[in-house]
């Protein structure tokens, strides 16, 4: 379960009959079997003067017909793959609560967390659990549904209104010799109060907007946005067939007419196998690869949905779609991933494996892993010699280990592990070499001092520098670009730009520079920005339209405006949002396309109606649109849904400023500083407001609050020095600005306005270091240099 954000607020979403289903399978109607029987007569060779048909698009053909059939009805052609899948994780995802299902001891245990007492108990064939309810009172709860198996067990229960809520405190299902069979808290080190977004029953922790889709299949949220209401369904309790293979129906309705072979389709809208493609190892090489580079992209793009950090962009992406038409993959933000792009939050793994050479080289997830069962293909070392020759790689001479040895695995090396969930080891599936030296240079982690923990980076690094008799495997990498950055350097922007345009680089490393660039745009920036935006991967132009945020209106059309007609419908909605402020007769033969395009992207935040980020993300578009009523109702209705986001009420509140209205703004704005835990940018916002009313007393202590509460953020230290220095307090704004230099070196509008203080108090010479601090932070901004050679002229007039 991923951590909420340092705001604690965005993340990056009724008890039912007893049945494994909610719903009656339906049975495909004549017209379905119609369809079949049409698409299977088609491919038939010869005929009346039939054409064999593009299985692709027939299968496309088939999405807007089928339905879910349920995987009671695929045993009995499947019985080989349902064995497998018995026992499976995907299988016990999520199940009803019985003795043979529940793992927890519920024999009248107490649980104990920072004072809170909860107890877990039955009432015969009823598991119970008292624990303090959403007002703090302890209130009894009968557990309605048993959520995952190993290494933790979930419980679910019922609050109302079709909301189900995943306890806090979860089962360790571990064996007691490893530390488990045990409850825990999911946040061990911190008090959960039942006011805190953290608590079991805030949304967080809602099963319906952020497990469900993936935990169970053929899944329908139902959410009644008007009343807050969920009245959820599922085909399959748990992960079945479906989920991977897509709605059944017409598959089931060729069976039943005869299992045509020469139909390629068979009534399947996705095609997961990969036909003649094989593992090769040509001569010469210690490695095998697949023959194709491409034909296990259908599989791993089905499996991404449910094993990536993303939103959904769909309300019912079925498999078989391209991944980026139905979500918006997350690239390698500050928050998620090290800045060389190793697992830092929760991120499930697809992120990961995009940065991998197995990806590149088109490995795909059953190579390693069953697709029923789950299960590993062998086991240690020898899933990894199904492609790499253990004589060259299980050696020595390779691993530096003793053979036999937990430094000899090759995931110890090559992926290693990060916990979640306290006891939930994952391993990062970006199958890196260790990088000590990177570590010494970025701080990130390594695996060699994960293991050899008496070890420095550097001991590291020269540890391997010895074995390996070359400083040559220290290549360059692209998580220094991305460092930089993420720290403002002076020559970032070009080594962004450098990593944004090498097609050799994965497309989520491309993405995360284009996301950097568009921070700080620059007119040299242009030129990578169009060469992603024509780029074959759809999450590449994606990225690159989100970095377009900031370009002004006029290169925002020249260079977006394609792209609202994109075959991708995620690439389709970024444009438009992209675009939203852009009058519609400036689009000329393109304005339906923007139409069509907008209308899609509101819909695609109204399949998170149950979420503040997207409310926000909607309000924002339609206030740029000029909604301004609309936008306010989406604002408050975030704020309603999670009143500790920041982000709705500082937006609300900017909206509220541009129609004049800043004693409303105000108002909204102190009300918001009791809602939200970490309120810098809500206190920022309230002092600009005092500011524009006159307050200005008040409006310092505000903005002091704000720098002090967030000095990550040196805009605030910039406003709070500019208003210092505003009120007659020069001295104190100097010093409030080299204070925050400090944190931040390369910032240009603390070294700008460092420049402007100094100048106009006299001092030359600080002033002249200050502005060569800008120009070594700016050395392709022409407005610092020549800021310099102003000073420069002032200081030599002044001797």
């Amino acid at each position: 379960m991923p951590r909420p954000d340092a705001n604690r607020g965005m993340v990056a979403e009724p008890m039912r009959s007893p049945d494994r289903s909610t719903s009656t399978p339906s049975r495909p109607g004549r017209a379905a079997l119609a369809v079949v029987v049409t698409l299977a007569g088609a491919v038939l060779p010869g005929g009346c003067g039939t054409e064999p048909i593009d299985p692709n698009a027939a299968r496309a053909a088939l999405r807007d017909t089928v339905d879910y059939v349920g995987a009671s009805r695929c045993v009995g052609c499947h019985r080989a793959e349902t064995e497998q899948w018995r026992g499976s994780h995907h299988d016990l995802a999520m199940q009803e609560v019985a003795a043979d299902t529940v793992l927890g001891d519920f024999d009248d245990v107490e649980f104990e967390h920072f004072g809170i007492r909860s107890r877990f108990h039955r009432d015969g064939e009823r598991y119970l659990v008292t624990t303090p309810n959403a007002a703090g009172e302890p209130e009894t709860f009968q557990i309605a549904w048993v959520f995952g198996v190993t290494p933790l067990q979930q419980y679910l229960i019922d609050l109302g209104d079709g909301h189900l809520h995943a306890l806090s405190i979860c089962w360790d299902s571990r064996p007691a010799a490893d530390g488990g069979q045990r409850w825990f808290h999911l946040f061990p080190d911190e008090p959960i109060a039942h006011t805190d977004p953290l608590h079991w029953t805030g949304r967080f922790f809602n099963w319906n907007r952020s497990c469900a889709v993936c935990h169970s299949t053929g899944l329908r949220r139902n959410y009644d946005a008007e009343h807050d209401r969920y009245a959820t369904t599922w085909t399959d309790l748990d992960v079945a067939c479906e989920t991977c293979h897509g709605p059944g129906s017409a598959h089931v309705a060729w069976a039943e007419a005869g299992a045509d072979p020469a139909d390629s389709v068979r009534g399947l809208i996705v095609d997961l196998g990969m036909p003649g493609r094989t593992l090769v190892r040509k001569e010469g090489s210690p490695t095998s690869a697949p023959t194709s580079a491409t034909a296990a992209q259908t599989q791993v793009e089905t499996c991404a949905p449910c094993h990536s950090r993303r939103t959904q962009l769909d309300e019912h992406p079925w498999a078989g779609r391209p991944f980026a038409d139905g979500h918006r993959i997350a690239l390698l933000d500050r928050d998620l991933y090290e800045p060389d792009g190793q697992i830092l939050d929760e991120v499930y793994v697809y992120g990961s494996f995009l940065q991998s050479k197995m990806h590149a080289a088109g490995v795909a997830c059953s190579d390693c892993h069953d697709p029923h069962s789950q299960r590993l293909r062998a086991g240690g070392n020898a899933l990894c010699a199904q492609c790499h020759d253990p004589q060259v790689f299980d050696l020595p001479a390779h691993h530096f280990h003793e053979v036999g040895s937990p430094g000899a695995q090759c995931v110890a090396c090559h992926m290693p592990a990060r916990t979640y969930m306290v006891v939930d080891p994952r391993r990062d599936h970006s199958f890196r070499v260790p990088r000590p030296d990177l570590a010494l240079k970025l701080g990130t982690p390594d695996a060699c001092t994960g293991c050899h923990t008496d070890w420095t980076p550097g001991q590291a690094a020269a540890a391997i520098d010895q074995h390996t008799g070359s400083t040559d495997w220290r290549r360059p990498h692209y998580g220094t670009a991305l460092a930089a950055g993420r720290r403002s350097e002076p020559d970032a922007g070009g080594a962004l730009r450098k990593l944004a345009e090498d097609v050799a680089r994965p497309g989520i490393v491309r993405g995360s520079a284009l996301s950097l660039l568009g921070e700080r745009p620059e007119p040299a920036s242009e030129a990578a920005f169009r060469k992603a935006l024509a780029d074959a991967d759809p999450s590449l132009r994606v990225a690159a339209l989100a970095g377009l945020d900031a370009f002004p209106l006029e290169r925002r059309l020249a260079l977006a405006a394609e792209l609202l007609e994109d075959p991708v419908h995620g690439v389709r909605i970024e444009a438009a949002r992209v675009l939203a402020d852009v009058p519609l007769e400036r689009f000329g033969a393109r304005r339906a396309a923007f139409e069509a395009a907008f209308a899609e992207f509101v819909a695609a935040q109204r399949v998170d109606d149950d979420r503040a980020s997207a409310r926000t993300v909607l309000a924002l578009a339609l206030s740029r649109r000029g909604d301004l009523r609309g936008a306010e109702a989406e604002y408050r209705a975030a704020i309603r849904l999670e009143p500790y986001a920041v982000q709705p009420w500082v937006n609300l509140a900017d909206l509220l400023r541009t129609q004049e209205r800043d004693d409303a703004a105000e108002a909204l704005l102190r009300e918001g500083l009791g809602q939200v835990a970490v309120p810098a940018d809500l206190e920022h916002v309230l002092g600009l407001v005092l500011v524009r009313k006159g307050e200005r007393d008040e409006a310092l202590l505000h903005l002091a609050r704000a720098a002090r509460l967030a000095p990550e953020q040196p805009r605030y230290a910039y406003v709070h020095a500019v208003a210092l220095h505003d009120t007659g307090e020069p001295e104190l704004a100097i010093r409030t600005l080299e204070e925050a230099v400090r944190r931040h070196p390369h910032d240009a509008d603390l070294l700008q306005a460092l420049v402007s203080f100094e100048m106009e108090r006299g001092a030359a010479d600080r002033a002249l270091g200050w502005a060569e601090r800008l120009v070594e932070a700016r050395p392709d901004d022409p407005n610092a240099r020549g800021l310099l050679q102003q000073v420069q002229a002032m200081s030599r007039g002044g001797r």
